[in-house]
């Protein structure tokens, strides 16, 4: 996967991911690609900061104010909440039943199991990053 800074003919900046480049100039190159502000399908490349992996594996260079906003949130959820791992449907079930301390918590739950919660009337969110810091 790569993201690529875009522009519009309007002159609107975003981002978006793409399988590789060929794809993006596939999907340009088959009218598929529009705006994300205003829809118009006059879409370009947009001159881009390069993104390197250092020695230490942490990536360099400018973040945008929405991946600095999203790690600033991680950095806050991972500080306040006990994760529970795989433990997370039976915790969060015994919370919700009043069996264990009400407290916030982390984990995983498969997608079945995340909807059964839901079901339940148990409230839960996904959270927009994995468990492993390398993939986000």
């Amino acid at each position: 996967m790569i993201r690529y800074a875009l522009r519009c003919a309007e002159g609107h900046s975003f981002d978006s991911w793409f399988a590789s480049g060929a794809e993006l100039d596939r999907l340009q190159g088959a009218a598929l690609l529009s705006c994300a502000v205003c829809g118009d399908a006059r879409v370009e490349k947009d001159l881009m900061a390069p993104r390197v992996r250092t020695a230490g594996g942490e990536l360099t260079g400018p973040a945008s104010a929405s991946e600095q906003a999203l790690a600033e949130l991680r950095r806050r959820v991972e500080a306040t909440s006990e994760n529970v791992g795989r433990d997370f449907p039976d915790e969060a079930r015994r919370i919700h039943a009043g069996e264990a301390e009400a407290r916030p918590i982390i984990g995983e739950a498969r997608p079945s199991e995340a909807r059964a919660l839901i079901d339940e009337g148990i409230p839960i969110a996904q959270l927009p990053w994995s468990r492993d810091r390398k993939t986000n």
